[in-house]
């Protein structure tokens, strides 16, 4: 059976895991979160990364230092998972959708200024797939009203718009380590902070309300409560693992780059025939291989294609429903204008296997499946 996902593992994780355990520091802000949020600053060229236990905690934090009240709104994508409306909805905002753009399946960039009412605080952009948003657009519009931009880059890590770095872009970056991303702790993710003059104040918020930081880094002689926050600080276990991907990072990204580019030359005779769509990677859009899906005609299709690999020995997934059609997207946001695409696109779409690790053979088998499938 060839998986739809295997976690990431270069063989240095246990060793550094032991290593934290040895030197008795397994809490938050251990040696191994430094190391990794320096790398993340050094490598991505942001202000401050701060290591959360999530990227849904990296959300939230967002939301709260974006000032993200009950009554206010904020715009965007119904394709895509419930964390990126979660950290605004437990603030009390209400989710306003827009629909998507057919080609790389992320917001429709024309659809936010129609969208803007006199309650709208910010605009969050997806990098579905981690293609770049328009973002140029964006953060014109979002200065020409005065709202925030909070990037969801869960997928987006190693990907760049015209050579910045995913989730540097806006006030505010959010990116994932869950096993199923380029990098993982299993449970994990990174908050960047683009304003030097916000950045105490994530700190504050990451350390549950306290000056701890400061007091860490000699500031202060004392720590206290100073403000309201949570315990958003992961294990230096977890980030030990992590560590043991950062430092292979490159040799990860090649692996997954050359799966995408076989599947996408072995499979391109089949969209130029009609059969399917393969992604679309704008001009000044560099990804970073998170994924590789297809497009079929329908719902129908695609499920007949999914059941069809899964007799192969191949799993493969459909993704996101939207959630403008979820119970709680019901409850706690509306729909925008018209779900031309939205619904239609998301059920055409299908992820195929794409690991570090997978093999040019087993993509290989894979792409014979597919073109038995379309022989029937």
């Amino acid at each position: 059976m060839i998986l739809f996902n295997v976690p990431p593992y270069t063989g240095r994780e246990l060793t550094y895991v032991e290593e934290a355990v040895l030197n008795h520091k397994i809490c938050g802000d251990g040696e191994f979160t430094k190391k990794c949020s320096q790398w993340l600053e050094e490598r991505f060229k942001v202000r401050k990364a701060l290591l959360t236990t999530s990227c849904t905690h990296a959300m939230e934090m967002a939301a709260l230092l974006s000032d993200i009240k009950e009554g206010d709104e904020v715009i965007m994508p119904s394709y895509t998972f419930a964390s990126t409306a979660d950290a605004f909805v437990l603030r009390g905002a209400t989710i306003v959708f827009i629909d998507i753009r057919p080609d790389t399946m992320n917001m429709n960039e024309k659809l936010i200024e129609p969208a803007i009412t006199r309650r709208t605080k910010a605009i969050v952009p997806v990098h579905y797939a981690g293609v770049a948003c328009e973002m140029d657009s964006i953060l014109e519009m979002a200065a020409q009203y005065g709202l925030k931009v909070v990037e969801d880059g869960a997928q987006g890590i190693f990907s760049t718009y015209k050579g910045k770095a995913l989730g540097t872009i806006g006030d505010y970056g959010c990116l994932s380590f869950h096993e199923t991303k380029n990098l993982s702790m299993g449970e994990g993710g990174a908050l960047f902070i683009k304003e030097e003059a916000k950045i105490e104040e994530g700190e504050i918020i990451r350390e549950k309300g306290t000056n701890r930081s400061k007091f860490f880094r000699g500031e202060v002689d004392k720590y206290t409560w100073v403000n309201y926050g949570s315990s958003y600080l992961p294990s230096d276990l977890n980030a030990a693992y992590l560590w043991g991907q950062m430092e292979e990072a490159e040799k990860i990204q090649e692996n997954r780059m050359n799966m995408w580019k076989a599947y996408y030359a072995l499979l391109k005779p089949l969209e130029e025939e009609g059969f399917l769509s393969l992604p679309v990677i704008p001009e000044g859009c560099v990804h970073n291989a998170h994924m590789f899906y297809l497009k079929l005609k329908n719902i129908e299709e695609r499920d007949s294609f999914n059941s069809f690999l899964k007799e192969k020995g191949i799993l493969s997934v459909f993704h996101y429903i939207p959630l403008h059609s979820a119970p709680a997207g019901r409850k706690y946001g509306r729909f925008h204008g018209e779900d031309k695409y939205t619904t239609v696109e998301s059920q055409r779409l299908t992820r195929l296997p794409l690991y570090y690790g997978l093999k040019e053979y087993q993509v290989e088998y894979i792409a014979t499946k597919i073109k038995e499938f379309f022989k029937k």
